[in-house]
């Protein structure tokens, strides 16, 4: 090297030649790379200082410098077969949840999914809210453990009836909100019963919580009474998760006269009933039924909802109604789980709900879900006629459809992916065996009505 020589050159060089060396192997002195390379004292000392830096070396006071032992290659496997052993049994299954065909490739259609496309999403209105919510004074301290009181109002006016602020604890989103109702009110083991079909989310709770889903049979009035009833007899199970309103995946709305059948089956057994009303912003435009909760006075509903689905997927702020007993378990939950939900989307979401684009974007949203609903719909009645519609939904964002007898649903979904579109096998909303086999198509997640009915015409080819 020539004088001016940077420490950067000498560090590359320098590198080169611990490559040649073992480990512990003592590199020359800082003398004889002076003379070797013709650099200053400076140029050696930061060299050095780069390499042990990096790693690369270890340097000894009054000793020398030393090749640092080589890190673990990207070739060798880590050994943790031993965790086999100490994690036992308690495996959490997620199949209901997940995609076993994996993530779409780019260029997928999605008649799949439960959330809803950017262009339905207020994006606009959020990003204003979130803004002003980083504004608000103290929106970086700590929030309340049950939640901001504002907040909690809003949910209690959504709910009806008699619920109170007090009445309420939000959550991150819906799921998490369900997952803390299953584990306050049930045990491991427990029996619960679910509608079949159901929510696959609902399902994977269920066992992750450890305890057992068994399914009680829809029909288009929803859930039915007396099977509920013989089901709540046979199990000894002391809790029922059901949708009551826009039910997903059939989108049935429970009767009136059975709303209230439902929750006297489970007072009279002794059991609570988690009512999931995911959807009571996804109606198309009628009006929707009161919440199971905004009519019982005995504690027996635990209520849940949420402002991701007719907002965004990262609007995680749910909520949960109970009142008695079972609300101190479930604040207990949230206490050991995570103290409280986040300060600034708290905000966020009562800068939305108190603005009037809020109002203004359900209104937009319940004609372009009919709109959507109504296009999807007549498309597959006129590709693919073999396939039945089982209702037109007055709200929610999917179609549920029955296949053909002798149908492979699973079989349909694999070559629908291979055709770029995405959509979700029936069996993954049964508990058990399904009965019949059936597809759920999803008209929320795409860009317009064209790809929707460019989605139908590429099922229509991947059969």
């Amino acid at each position: 090297m020539k004088d001016g020589s940077t420490s950067g050159e000498l560090a590359a060089i320098l590198r080169a030649s611990l490559a040649r060396m073992s480990p512990g192997d003592r590199l020359p002195s800082s003398r004889e790379l002076i003379q070797r390379h013709r650099v200053g004292p400076g140029t050696v000392s930061q060299a050095i200082a780069l390499l042990a830096a990096e790693g690369a070396v270890i340097t000894r006071p009054g000793i020398g410098t030393f090749v640092a032992p080589r890190a673990r290659t990207g070739g060798q496997v880590a050994d943790t077969v031993w965790q086999t052993v100490a994690l036992t049994d308690r495996a959490v299954d997620t199949g209901s949840v997940t995609d076993a065909l994996g993530p779409p490739p780019a260029g997928t259609i999605m008649l799949d999914g439960g959330y809803m496309h950017g262009s339905l999403q207020p994006t606009r209105a959020l990003s204003a809210a979130l803004a002003r919510a980083a504004r608000r004074p103290g929106a970086w301290d700590r929030a309340p453990l049950n939640g901001l009181a504002p907040l909690r109002a809003v949910f209690a006016r959504m709910a009806g009836g008699g619920v109170t602020p007090e009445d309420v604890l939000i959550t991150a989103g819906g799921q998490s909100a369900l997952s803390m109702a299953v584990r306050a009110i049930a045990g491991p083991g427990n029996p619960i019963l679910v509608e079949s079909p159901t929510y696959p989310g609902a399902i994977a709770a269920a066992r992750a919580a450890g305890l057992r889903p068994v399914p009680v049979p829809v029909d288009d009035d929803g859930l039915r009474p007396d099977l509920l009833a013989e089901a709540f007899a046979m199990t000894g199970a002391r809790l029922l998760y059901c949708q009551p309103t826009y039910h997903n995946p059939t989108g049935t709305v429970l009767a009136p006269e059975r709303r209230r059948q439902v929750v006297d089956v489970a007072r009279a057994a002794g059991a609570f009933v988690i009512e999931d009303d995911f959807a009571r912003h996804l109606g198309h435009g009628g009006p929707v039924p009161r919440p199971l909760v905004a009519d019982d006075r005995d504690g027996t509903v635990v209520h849940l909802t949420s402002f991701t689905k007719p907002a965004a997927p990262s609007l995680r702020i749910g909520a949960l109604v109970a009142r008695g007993p079972v609300m101190e378990r479930m604040r207990a939950i949230r206490l050991v789980d995570d103290f409280f939900v986040t300060r600034p989307l708290q905000e966020a979401a009562l800068e939305l709900a108190g603005s009037p684009s809020w109002d203004r974007h359900l209104r937009a949203l319940a004609t372009a879900l009919r709109e959507r609903c109504a296009n999807l719909a007549a498309a597959v009645a006129r590709d693919l006629p073999d396939w039945t519609v089982t209702r037109l939904p007055s709200g929610g964002l999917h179609l549920w459809l029955r296949l053909p007898s002798g149908t492979d649903d699973t079989v349909v979904a694999g070559a629908a992916r291979r055709h770029g579109v995405a959509v979700s096998a029936g069996r993954r909303y049964f508990a058990t065996e399904p009965p019949a086999a059936h597809l759920r198509l999803g008209f929320a997640a795409t860009n317009d009505l064209a790809e929707l009915a460019e989605g139908v015409r590429r099922l229509r080819q991947a059969l």
